[in-house]
């Protein structure tokens, strides 16, 4: 049975460098997701908010301002407009549960993915306040790894579910 395991990143590095490991110990970067609040520059890339709620996270087109490196972490990653949260970026599996929650928030798409309710609070603030969540699911007999290369790479709050 497949786990979720969650990490939450302080920077940006520290997760390129948690996932290109992942990568290394053979995991499918299509399987590692990755959700992080799009910094954008004044007056860089303003789409209105419309535009961005309907953008399709599977098109791997980016909108909007300064994304920064970290979109190119993964393949496939996108744009979305989240209720409460603001405008963020995201990639792998868990995009496709937030590309249906855009009026219900970030913690319904967290939810979806097999993360409690509680915990997709937590993890939504921390993404508010700036930080970077990556998740994948994993088997039974890989939690330990993935968990130790999170840690291993700054993760705080790494969890399975």
């Amino acid at each position: 049975m497949a786990k979720s395991v969650v990490g939450v990143f302080e920077n940006e590095n520290q997760a390129k460098e948690a996932i290109n490991e992942l990568k290394r110990q053979g995991f499918d970067e299509r399987e590692i997701s990755l959700i992080a609040r799009e910094e954008r520059e004044q007056g860089v890339g303003q789409e209105d908010e419309m535009s961005m709620a309907e953008q399709d996270l599977g098109d791997g087109m980016l909108t909007g301002g300064a994304l920064g490196g970290i979109a190119g972490i993964l393949a496939g990653a996108g744009a979305l407009l989240v209720p409460g949260v603001g405008p963020i970026i995201a990639a792998g599996p868990l995009a496709a549960f937030l590309s249906g929650v855009v009026g219900g928030g970030l913690v319904g798409g967290l939810v979806d993915y097999g993360i409690p309710e509680e915990r997709g609070r937590y993890y939504e603030e921390r993404i508010k306040q700036g930080h970077i969540l990556a998740a994948l699911k994993a088997k039974d007999n890989e939690v330990g790894l993935v968990t130790q290369i999170l840690s291993q790479y700054g993760a705080t709050d790494v969890e399975s579910h």
